[in-house]
């Protein structure tokens, strides 16, 4: 009785859990690499940095089923990737394409590693001309410095 009781509860918890997988038929491997590779590529509007494979808002359910009906009806990659981004942005893409809006979000990296290249450059110029300017110690700071030192001693020694 306990066992049937076990089973029963095993079952009666694992039908949601089920329900909420997406099953999807594919004519091929190649196919449902293809829809593996869109959903891995297109970012959940929900759930902020999440692709629509990986999430289980209901946005990205609908989401997976759109790229799946599209598939379905024989568009190309570039053609559901497009109506995606035109009903919710371009912030579904992972990487935005290079355009006039995105140009800054693209250069932002090469500026700045161009800018602290120039940095260390011109640290490391400076320091060698000024290596070989080191001036001797006048007369006057030479006694200061042993006066200085002398005190130091005494101190010391007291």
């Amino acid at each position: 009785m306990r066992h049937v009781f076990l089973s029963f509860l095993l079952m009666v918890l694992a039908g949601p859990a089920a329900a909420n997988a997406d099953v999807y038929q594919f004519e091929s491997q190649q196919e449902e690499q293809r829809f593996q590779d869109l959903t891995s590529e297109l970012r959940c509007p929900k759930c902020q940095n999440q692709n629509i494979a990986d999430s289980n808002a209901p946005i990205s359910k609908d989401m997976r089923a759109e790229v799946y009906r599209m598939m379905s009806d024989g568009a190309s990659d570039q053609e559901i990737v497009d109506a995606l981004v035109a009903r919710f942005g371009e912030f579904v893409r992972y990487k935005p394409e290079v355009d006039q809006r995105t140009i800054l979000l693209w250069a932002t990296p090469a500026v700045a590693v161009l800018g602290g290249l120039l940095v260390v450059a011109g640290v490391v110029i400076r320091s060698r001309r000024n290596a070989g300017k080191e001036e001797p110690m006048s007369a006057e700071e030479k006694a200061r410095a042993e006066k200085i030192l002398a005190e130091l001693e005494q101190n010391r020694n007291a």
